[in-house]
């Protein structure tokens, strides 16, 4: 049987295993939307995961969901992100950039502007802003001509992130953010080419993937989908025929994976596995509240199909996570107060896995 110890050719990326840091906001950019020294010893702490995800990147200012977050569409961001990827190639590591368009999941006092979706639809709950969580405001529906600058701005994340030296480029088309929302029924009102049937529907997802697949090529390039989730208040109301159509146009890319939160049910994951050529990543966590993946999860879909498995919660506090994994040590749990608030606590504090002295 495949272990989460084999090792997994990632397109032109050879992988030693197959754990991999699954994406996770944890708010600790500078202004601008610069990455830190911070970031870089954080995610060269986490080095000997197959395959690092980095959290979600805004592909442009109206792109950013939260504050305290990086981008890709600045030189200066560029810059900022070489520091990162030089520490965790330098500490044998390989790592994507998840590239995330938050769509209507905004706030004005984020960015200075009227957060845009596919329709003018808000959000389901509260945002994040500079000053505390607000109730989500009202987006203002992206117009048919701009639509296409939205999908291209993924691509132009992803090829800056290669120029700064990332792997690869994850677009993050799930949870709710906005390849999510022209899936959702509920969020997408549209009546032009983008909205309305399934086939309109998933036209933004494709559009987005393809031109990030021109832009860096496929075997750097992957999406990570949550099929039936609904998070900030999405709602798809044909799962197995959403997804279905929209796997089978993405395996037209050969794209170098799929990552799927387990957020449907069994027959339709099994559905899509086989409808995949190529790596299917699974992550097994809940995507919210507590709760994280173990061990029993990882080899349960390992032998459902999946190739890869994305760790979350676990890598927060387990810098050594694969090493845990392998000689079965006891992880540690994860203070879920110092996820989003800044600062190196809760960040850079866990140690590696601290074995007892051995008397002489």
């Amino acid at each position: 049987m495949t272990s989460l110890f084999d090792n997994h050719q990632l397109g032109p990326t050879a992988l030693p295993n197959r754990v991999v840091m699954a994406p996770m906001t944890r708010v600790r950019a500078a202004a601008g939307g610069l990455a830190t020294p911070a970031m870089a010893t954080y995610y060269a702490q986490r080095a000997t995961a197959g395959l690092i995800v980095s959290e979600g990147v805004q592909p442009s200012l109206i792109g950013q969901s939260n504050p305290g977050t990086p981008g890709l569409h600045t030189a200066e961001q560029v810059d900022s992100w070489r520091q990162v990827t030089t520490a965790v190639h330098a500490n044998g590591g390989r790592i994507f950039a998840q590239i995330m368009h938050g769509g209507r999941v905004s706030h004005p006092s984020t960015n200075g502007l009227q957060p845009a979706g596919p329709s003018a639809v808000p959000a389901v709950g509260e945002v994040f802003t500079p000053t505390g969580r607000q109730t989500a405001p009202m987006p203002r529906a992206m117009t048919t001509a701009e639509v296409p600058e939205h999908a291209q701005s993924y691509a132009d994340a992803a090829r800056l992130g290669v120029e700064a030296g990332f792997d690869g480029a994850e677009l993050h088309g799930a949870n709710g953010y906005l390849i999510s929302q022209f899936l959702a029924d509920n969020a997408n009102l549209r009546t032009d080419r983008y909205g309305g049937s399934i086939a309109n529907r998933i036209r933004f997802a494709v559009e987005a993937v393809g031109q990030t697949v021109d832009a860096i090529g496929a075997s750097r390039t992957a999406i990570r989908l949550s099929p039936g989730a609904t998070i900030w208040g999405v709602r798809e109301d044909d799962v197995p025929a959403l997804y279905t159509a929209l796997v089978k146009e993405l395996a037209q890319f050969d794209l170098a994976y799929l990552h799927l939160e387990v957020t449907t049910d069994e027959p339709t994951l099994a559905t899509l596995r086989k409808l995949w050529p190529v790596t299917l990543m699974i992550n097994p966590g809940p995507p919210v509240g507590p709760g994280q993946t173990t061990p029993a999860d990882a080899d349960y879909w390992l032998r459902q199909g999946a190739d890869l498995i994305s760790f979350g919660r676990a890598f927060i506090s387990n810098p050594d996570l694969v090493e845990r994994l392998r000689n079965n040590l006891p992880l540690t749990p994860a203070d879920e107060a110092t996820f989003f608030q800044g600062g190196n606590d809760g960040y850079l504090t866990y140690p590696p896995y601290q074995y007892d002295a051995v008397a002489a």
